[in-house]
């Protein structure tokens, strides 16, 4: 997709080129084998189709600059070859990133046409990560891609002069990215561990072409630690395991190492958002055991968060903290304190959780209801029918059908 968007310098045309490609592999891999470079040969085979597809058109003389820029185009040997040559990184998916985050374009719409083009995720997950309705998101998505028609946005990395103002879009898209594959939505698997990888890759490459920018090393630095945990998420059954239960000697050890060099690398250049969440993931991964987590340090750094980036969120995920580091019962006072978080699911999960703790089962089986009517993860689901059950002693499948 990013490849032929260059080349065509138009998204919808790009999408409908890599889709016939996908059609025609459909066709021909199982007859004929799947290729040594299968995305080289899709790249090959959407080129010539959107060839094809110009050379139909009735207005070719408006079409020669894309018909000679997809003549010359020739995929590389290897999906994976990149060039780095003095600080630029030559990456179609890192240039698509920059140009749906042109300020020309409003943030929310930035990062939403980069979820949808370079993460392929559907309009209903980006819905789902910005708390919309999809008939919203979708109009927006279709705004975005006019906008950037009718704006003649270029389509490349921008010169370091620029690369500041365009830069907070760039980490949040990463970001969401990592976390639909942390928690994947609509899916029946908890990640979807392509998503966190290449969120994780482009962080990198982010990296590399700032390498003085602390906020680029400090969201490298949380997916790390974040991922690191990933083995352990789900247990021999196949079931969620939270991080209190988690079989810690199944982190990734590597992955925490690099991560906390780079948190506090980045820590070292004042309190950030993601320098500041780095931290926090840090204090969980240095824990030896969840009995030895420091809560006390993750309030802290949670209020600083609040400081750097106040929202519901931030709120919500400090209160758990207060959950833990003074009781269920002062959590459960500082989560009925926040509003705003009525569709957003892990509000409902947490709430649910403190009730629990508290013995209040009535109210938390009410919580775990809701919690479930927001959730389209079928592990984590079967976690919240799990727990539902446990508060509300029936059947859980009857009780979720009277909610």
């Amino acid at each position: 997709m990013a490849t032929l968007i260059r080349v065509l310098g138009d998204f919808d045309a790009a999408e409908e080129a890599v889709q016939d490609a996908f059609v025609v592999a459909l066709e021909r891999w199982p007859r004929d084998g799947v290729p040594d470079n299968p995305g080289a040969w899709i790249v090959r085979v959407a080129r010539n189709g959107a060839i094809d597809r110009l050379r139909r058109e009735r207005t070719l003389r408006d079409k020669t600059a894309q018909l000679e820029r997809l003549e010359a185009l020739r995929p590389p040997e290897r999906p994976d070859d990149r060039l780095e040559r003095e600080g630029e990184i030559e990456d179609d998916r890192l240039r698509l990133i920059f140009t749906c985050c042109h300020p020309a374009l409003a943030e929310e719409a930035r990062v939403a046409l980069t979820l949808r083009t370079l993460g392929g995720l559907s309009t209903a997950e980006i819905a789902r990560a910005f708390l919309v309705a999809e008939s919203t998101m979708a109009q927006r998505l279709v705004r975005a891609k006019r906008k950037i028609g009718a704006a003649g946005i270029r389509y490349e990395v921008p010169g370091r002069e620029r690369m500041s103002e365009r830069l907070p879009a760039v980490l949040a898209t990463l970001y969401l990215i990592f976390n639909e594959g942390y928690l994947a939505a609509n899916s029946p698997e908890l990640v979807r561990e392509e998503l966190s990888e290449e969120a994780i890759r482009l962080a990198r490459l982010l990296v590399a072409l700032m390498p003085r920018e602390p906020e680029a090393k400090g969201l490298l630095a949380l997916m790390l630690l974040t991922d690191a945990r990933r083995t352990a998420r789900v247990d021999a059954g196949g079931e969620l395991a939270p991080l209190e239960q988690q079989d810690r000697s199944l982190w990734d050890r590597e992955r925490i190492a690099e991560g906390l060099e780079l948190s506090e690398r980045a820590a070292a250049a004042g309190p950030r958002p993601y320098a500041i969440q780095a931290r926090i993931a840090a204090a969980h991964a240095s824990a030896a055991s969840a009995a030895e987590t420091d809560w006390a340090r993750i309030v802290r750094l949670y209020e600083w968060l609040a400081l750097a980036a106040p929202g519901p969120v931030v709120e919500l995920n400090r209160a758990a903290a207060v959950a833990m580091a003074a009781g269920p019962e002062r959590g459960l006072e500082e989560i009925d304190a926040i509003d705003g978080l009525d569709e957003y699911q892990p509000f409902h999960a947490a709430r649910a959780d403190l009730l629990r703790r508290l013995g209040r089962d009535a109210e938390a089986a009410i919580a775990y209801g809701r919690a479930l009517e927001l959730s389209g993860n079928e592990v984590e689901r079967r976690y919240l029918e799990r727990r539902l059950g446990e508060v509300s002693g029936v059947d859980v499948p009857g009780l979720t059908r009277r909610m």
